[in-house]
């Protein structure tokens, strides 16, 4: 029987153990999606105890909670700290199986020094132990982003965002790693919301332009790219339901734009007309970005806030949303194929919350490759839902078998906290052990010139090179 969480976790081989502590373990950390928040950095932020780092945003965590009955009281309500800990203790310790488990105690292992279990019997120790550690000015967020070896995060900002925050980091000659923002355009896409003309207000109050029309949203979303780019991003996000192609003419858009002004509320457009608006956004944005030289990132897949009472009174992200199983793949290569058509088809990265699209991903990806830069079109890492052991198993094992998984791109935090960075030790520990059991069973050659220089570039140097950041 093995150790638990020893120094070969999840290496099953000596060739997946050699792999991950000769070549992966070292590499630095590039997070080019996440959820942190800049100011946090900007201020360095001491927290006061662990269930500030762990509990304060994690919504992972509050849905395993309520799986196992705990009251929100200790979840999201008003609660003492160390109840909401030893509560979080409790669950942890039964939660066999669960991602939660292996990244919680290796947060635990890589910042606290603590090698044992938390669970209902340890949980005052372990709350003692942690609180004593993070009292220490070695545990500020600066500190923990250092000591994890991250050279470079990209939050994720909205086009009204002042980017103030990011601005002062850049300024500050003392912090060395970088800071950038991603442009994440949702708000400006979804005309059906109630609050869109609220949104619209805001965009030309910002931007300098009244938006009116569809043509001066593009020109107010043009103005903002101009400054995130001036700000250093280069990267995009985007959050749909799945990747849509419901082509219309510019007058159509603009009457759809139009429709929507007239009625109090988006409940005046019909479903066609807001995959048409969404359709002409995408293709604008889509245009854009390769003319900057932007990576366009496409999460779908996922069915949000389904529990509408609770919905009333937590608002998103907040534990409620779950996997969408309708992506129409053939919608997602007619989309793609429209850019290239014109020319315009940026580098771009596919994730999709279902994991029974891994093959359709896979397959379209080899459908608009080229030489501009390998793997122009990627698919993205294993993606909330699917980000444990069988997810990301899954994931590499469809993209070697249907594309070019030497060129992937490699892990990202999409996290909240500052702890998450050993998600990407999790992910390498998983890689190394995927590309160790093949050279194991002699399906690739046990070649360490080549494998060496294919673990550090999933792992790190690829992102580095396909964003085109300038480390």
């Amino acid at each position: 029987m093995k150790n638990f969480m020893d120094r070969d976790f999840m290496l099953n081989s000596p060739t997946a153990q050699k792999l991950y502590h000769e070549y992966a373990e070292k590499t630095p950390i590039l997070d080019y999606h996440c959820h942190i928040n800049p100011q946090e950095i900007a201020q360095d932020r001491q927290f006061e105890n662990i269930t500030q780092v762990w509990l304060g945003g994690d919504h992972y965590k509050w849905r395993l909670m309520r799986s196992c009955g705990v009251d929100e009281h200790y979840i999201t309500g008003d609660a003492p700290d160390k109840e909401k800990f030893l509560k979080w203790a409790e669950v942890l310790g039964k939660a066999i199986g669960n991602p939660l488990f292996h990244w919680s105690h290796l947060e635990l292992q890589r910042y606290f020094g603590y090698n044992g279990v938390l669970n209902k019997n340890t949980a005052e120790e372990v709350w003692e132990l942690c609180n004593k550690k993070l009292a220490d000015p070695s545990m500020s967020v600066r500190s923990l982003i250092k000591k994890s070896g991250v050279t470079l995060i990209c939050t994720t900002d909205d086009p009204v965002d002042s980017l103030e925050w990011h601005k002062q980091i850049a300024e500050d000659a003392s912090f060395d790693v970088q800071v950038l923002p991603a442009w994440r355009p949702d708000k400006a896409m979804n005309l059906e919301k109630p609050e869109y003309p609220d949104y619209l207000s805001k965009l030309s109050e910002t931007s300098g332009i009244t938006v009116n029309s569809f043509q001066t949203l593009k020109e107010a979303l043009e103005k903002r790219m101009d400054f995130f780019a001036a700000m250093g991003c280069c990267v995009s996000e985007h959050a749909l339901e799945y990747v849509i192609y419901a082509p219309a003419s510019d007058e159509e858009i603009e009457a759809i734009f139009t429709k929507r002004f007239r009625a109090a509320s988006g409940d005046a457009i019909t479903k066609e007309e807001e995959l048409k608006f969404k359709t002409a956004f995408m293709l604008f944005v889509g245009s854009e970005y390769h003319k900057r030289n932007w990576v366009m990132q496409l999460h779908y897949g996922a069915k949000r806030d389904n529990n509408k009472n609770m919905y009333a009174k937590l608002g998103p992200d907040t534990g409620y949303d779950c996997i969408n199983n309708y992506a129409p793949s053939s919608q997602t290569a007619d989309f793609l194929n429209a850019m290239e058509e014109n020319k315009a088809l940026p580098k771009t990265i596919i994730y999709s919350l279902n994991p029974n699209d891994n093959a359709a991903i896979g397959t379209i990806l080899g459908c608009f490759q080229d030489s501009t830069v390998a793997a122009k079109i990627q698919q993205g890492s294993a993606w909330w839902f699917n980000d444990h052991k069988q997810g990301m198993t899954d994931q590499l094992t469809s993209l070697a078998n249907l594309g070019n998984l030497s060129g992937f791109v490699g892990m990202l935090t999409d996290s909240r906290s500052f702890l998450s960075y050993t998600r990407h030790e999790y992910f390498r520990r998983i890689l190394c052990n995927f590309i160790g059991g093949l050279v194991e069973n002699g399906e690739f050659p046990c070649d360490m010139d080549i494998l060496s220089e294919i673990v550090p570039d999933i792992s790190y140097r690829n992102a580095v090179r396909y964003f085109g950041f300038r480390l």
